[in-house]
């Protein structure tokens, strides 16, 4: 029964370890979506004003 106890906790164990994946590769996954996201955001941030300002120019009285 030991035997059988051992075991279990050794797989458990060494599953838990090889599920933590690669720390540095999801810190680089991240920074690189951030970063995707703030080019985009610059790249788009024009047409974004604009299409703000024509809804906000149909809305509001004159």
């Amino acid at each position: 029964m030991q035997y059988l106890y051992n075991r279990l906790t050794t797989a458990l164990t060494d599953a838990h370890r090889e599920d933590r994946g690669d720390v540095p590769g999801w810190v680089m996954i991240t920074l690189m979506s951030a970063l995707l996201v703030a080019l985009l955001l610059a790249l788009a941030e024009p047409a974004f004003t604009r299409l703000f300002n024509q809804a906000v120019d149909q809305v509001a009285p004159e």
